[in-house]
């Protein structure tokens, strides 16, 4: 599976899932909050320096800046 955190710059990919790390995942619950759910489109638009933390995403028509342990919580699927 591929992960938020891996997608490169420009990258396009559709949502699976979100993974819970341990019962009750603060970050995994606060990502489904801010709509990182299941089936909506992201896009990575930006990285840090030398493609370090954090990394700006595209979600519908916000963008967020993630930290890559956050964004490796997000399943994808490549988009054709």
């Amino acid at each position: 599976m591929l992960y938020l955190d891996t997608l490169p710059k420009g990258g396009h990919a559709v949502i699976e899932k979100i993974e819970q790390r341990a019962p009750l995942d603060p970050i995994a619950t606060r990502l489904g909050e801010l709509g990182f759910v299941p089936g909506e489109p992201v896009q990575v638009v930006a990285t840090g320096p030398m493609g370090r933390d954090p990394i700006a995403v595209r979600l519908g028509t916000s963008r967020f800046a993630l930290r890559r342990g956050e964004a490796a919580r997000v399943g994808l699927r490549a988009v054709s």
